[in-house]
């Protein structure tokens, strides 16, 4: 009885706040936006037909519904450049989430077998970058990367090229930036899986007779699936509709869908094209979520 109390007051508003949240900030924003996709382009403020006014009645609204269309649905699968778009992206957020997870599962596991007093000091190191505004750090590589920048002056000093190399408007500037931009987001979640790991499991296998690299292999990789599962959704998702990096480091000459969709929204005033894209880039994103997920609950099961 007791419990039951404690749950009716401050703890059940606390259970239900996180759903408030979704519904407030994701599910009715992802509404207008669902509206918009299926509305049509209009020269006008806004510039999309029909807009909802509940004001004019039934009738009205009745006649809106009837006016919506797939057209713009059935125009991202028609056009080459948003199928290419799509692609791309996919095939980006891949090679850099597994750069990003060659990269950062070392690192987070070095910080988690390092002494308590030091785990702090590499956890702030790592945390550090965010002190600093995003925009900021891409333009410093920005000159990192220039034909004169530091990156080709330590090449020729080094004797390692004999002119300096081009890396601006590039694909490999942009991994560069994506990597340099998500280690952060891999890192942490590794790290908070590593750190909670038991150190007398690895002892055990070492007893057993088991070498490091497979005690590593089948203890503590996959003991560690939950942090990896966290920091690839973690780099993946936003990655894959990622504008700001490929559109100053990798130029214009290849678009992702974050691209197409900052050239829809405000170059080409195609609120409606651009809507769809962003559903079909949302719709896309969520069968990695829902993986995920299984794949928790079926540890969680497990583990009981």
């Amino acid at each position: 009885m007791s419990a039951r109390r404690i749950f009716t007051g401050p703890a059940r508003l606390a259970a239900i706040a996180p759903y408030l949240w979704m519904v407030l900030f994701f599910l009715v924003p992802f509404g207008f936006v669902l509206k918009i996709s299926l509305s049509q382009t209009a020269i006008a403020q806004p510039p999309y037909l029909p807009v909802f006014d509940p004001t004019q009645g039934f009738e009205a609204i009745k006649a809106a519904f009837a006016a919506l269309s797939l057209d713009n649905f059935k125009l991202l699968v028609s056009d080459h450049l948003y199928v290419l778009s799509y692609l791309r992206s996919l095939v980006v957020a891949v090679v850099s989430t597994s750069i990003l997870l060659l990269i950062g599962y070392p690192i987070a596991y070095g910080m988690a077998r390092l002494p308590q007093r030091w785990q702090s000091v590499a956890m702030m190191l790592v945390i550090v970058p965010f002190w600093t505004s995003f925009l900021i750090r891409i333009y410093a590589w920005i000159n990192i990367l220039q034909h004169d920048g530091l990156l080709n002056q330590i090449l020729l000093a080094l004797h390692l090229v004999s002119a300096p190399v081009v890396w601006l408007s590039t694909d490999s500037a942009m991994y560069i930036g994506l990597v340099y931009s998500y280690l952060p987001f891999m890192i942490l979640p590794l790290y908070a899986t590593l750190a909670k790991m038991d150190p007398s499991l690895l002892e055990a296998a070492n007893d057993l007779g088991a070498s490091p690299l497979r005690a590593f292999w089948l203890l503590t990789f996959p003991l560690s699936l939950p942090g990896v599962g966290a920091g690839v959704l973690l780099c993946f998702i936003p990655i894959v509709g990622e504008f700001v990096i490929p559109d100053l480091l990798a130029g214009s000459h290849s678009l992702m869908i974050g691209q197409i969709l900052w050239l829809e929204f405000f170059t080409n005033k195609d609120w409606p094209v651009a809507s769809a894209a962003a559903v079909a880039l949302l719709i896309l994103l969520v069968p990695p979520l829902l993986l995920y997920d299984r794949l928790q609950r079926r540890q969680l099961e497990g583990a009981r």
